[in-house]
């Protein structure tokens, strides 16, 4: 049952994180969208607690939505166009990611020790 929890709470914070994104290249034009939009990402990314199911989950789906926006469209176009303010959203993806992965809890290896939380 905690296993089906987990992967519930995951697949919620990947559509969280998702969303997240869709917000922030919604207002990276503007310089002030793009400093909250970024401000939100930090702050939600400190907020949520390290782990696979959790920080990396959301943060997954933030940077996946963001290179899914990055994508040309059919007519040609980009939503995060080749400027200062979408180089920014593209190097904080990276960032997000990175930074997910780089706090990830360390696995104990001495017998007789609890795993850490998923």
């Amino acid at each position: 049952m905690r296993r089906v929890l987990s992967g519930l709470l995951a697949a919620a914070l990947v559509l969280l994180g998702a969303a997240t994104a869709v917000a922030v290249v919604a207002v990276h034009g503007l310089w002030w969208g793009l400093a909250l939009g970024l401000a939100a990402t930090l702050a939600t990314e400190i907020a949520l607690p390290p782990g696979w199911t959790r920080r990396v989950a959301w943060a997954l789906g933030w940077v996946a939505m963001v290179g899914y926006l990055a994508t040309p469209r059919g007519e040609g176009d980009y939503v995060i166009g080749g400027d200062g303010p979408g180089y920014t959203v593209l190097l904080a993806a990276a960032g997000v990611m990175l930074s997910a992965l780089a706090t990830l809890p360390r696995r104990s290896t001495m017998p007789g020790t609890p795993p850490p939380p998923p």
